[in-house]
């Protein structure tokens, strides 16, 4: 056995995950910093009370939450995962009440304002999900084959779904299903119920848009306007109606601009920044606020570093993710059990679900949906949740097979 495989065997932890995950932090913390400095009020502030210096903060914190979970077996925590899971959907019922839940100005009530920290229950109940997942579904193979425990799995991950749409948030509700089909299927759940489902949910799926999109108002399903919107500009739909006056055609047009105006300029960004970008804290889309102030450095920031650094800093961040998630697989690969195969899965098609989604929203392959770039977007749930998720995952890999 050669001596790489012997350290390999007896490390205690997956340093080349480890390495690109502090890549990707010291990379959030750059262009957090390049998204927001161009803001009047953000760069009059002192350092320490800065949108980036807050993200680092965010980042120590998360790391000790990680460490602190790798330092007990994630058995003892699977013995706590639905009391995390029930918790979380106490949390968010709690938000959907107006004097509890603050929509802080965009529309969707996703938050609870706690002292110094503004709480998003939706991004910890991914993770309470993926631990309750896990447990549940590690159950002996037999039992998956039972319709009844079938039905209960569906439950489990239909429960956060519907709750989190009530807010709404339709990107962190969407990430709960190929999170939770992924897991059961590794966990070897009959193929043939999940075929059903995922085909029954493909149907009502397309026929739902359809009847968002092309539906007269009199037999549209009800949903909030500002989703109806989205998926007009998705598939260039017109927003006025065929018999709408010339006043009517003038107001649609300029809603239509209103809604397309963030995905547009996410476009152009990442076209305008071509091989090399133009610079850390160079890009003019940021800093003559073509892009929106407020959303550059959350649900957008990959828009940012493709323009100011171009096709090649974008390779670099997917490169990292690929990391990341590849050596969750081989982490998933090399558990010491089921339990530990369905954790490290979750977590890997959790991060995946949002990787994808968001970049996708960036070049307009997806629908524009409030959800973050893991590590790299600001936001204090987002980041707690992306870390503790990844300290579980080390938390297999401590405790692998043959260690």
């Amino acid at each position: 056995m050669t001596t790489d495989a012997l350290n390999e065997k007896h490390s205690k932890l997956d340093k080349l995950q480890l390495t690109a995950l502090f890549s990707l932090m010291v990379i959030g913390a750059l262009f957090v910093y390049s998204a927001t400095i161009s803001n009047g009020s953000e760069s009059q502030k002192p350092w320490y009370a800065q949108i980036w210096f807050r993200q680092v903060i965010w980042y120590a914190i998360g790391l000790g939450a990680a460490v602190a979970l790798c330092t007990v077996s994630y058995h003892t925590l699977a013995r706590w995962s639905f009391v995390f899971y029930w918790a979380m959907i106490v949390c968010l019922i709690a938000v959907l009440i107006p004097f509890i839940g603050k929509t802080h100005g965009w529309g969707a009530r996703r938050w609870i304002d706690l002292p110094f920290y503004q709480f998003q229950p939706s991004e910890f109940a991914k993770v309470a999900f993926v631990l309750a997942g896990a447990n549940f579904w590690s159950r002996p193979p037999e039992e998956l084959r039972m319709g009844h425990v079938f039905w209960k799995g569906i439950a489990l991950m239909m429960l956060p779904f519907v709750l989190i749409m009530r807010e709404p948030d339709l990107g962190s509700a969407l990430v709960l299903v190929p999170t939770g089909l992924m897991m059961m299927l590794v966990a070897g759940t009959p193929q043939r119920y999940l075929v059903r489902l995922v085909g029954t949910v493909g149907v009502l799926g397309a026929l739902f848009v359809a009847d968002v999109v092309y539906a007269p108002p009199s037999l549209r399903i009800p949903v909030h306007e500002y989703q109806r919107q989205r998926l007009l500009v998705y598939f260039g739909k017109d927003f006025a109606q065929a018999n709408a006056t010339l006043a009517q055609k003038a107001e649609a047009r300029e809603l239509q601009h209103k809604s397309s105006y963030q995905g547009e300029q996410a476009m152009i960004s990442v076209g305008s920044g071509g091989l090399w970008g133009a610079g850390w804290g160079k890009g003019k889309q940021t800093s003559l606020q073509f892009m929106p102030s407020g959303s550059a450095h959350n649900d957008f920031i990959f828009s940012v570093i493709a323009e100011e650094e171009g096709f090649v800093g974008s390779l670099v961040v997917l490169t990292l993710y690929a990391v990341v998630l590849f050596t969750g697989l081989r982490i998933a690969g090399q558990a010491r059990d089921r339990l530990g195969k369905l954790m490290a899965v979750g977590v890997v098609t959790l991060l995946f679900s949002h990787i994808f989604i968001n970049i996708g929203m960036n070049i307009r392959i997806v629908p524009v949906t409030g959800i973050p770039l893991p590590l790299l977007s600001y936001g204090g749930s987002s980041v707690l949740c992306s870390l503790i998720a990844l300290g579980l995952m080390q938390n297999v890999y401590m405790n692998r097979r043959g260690y």
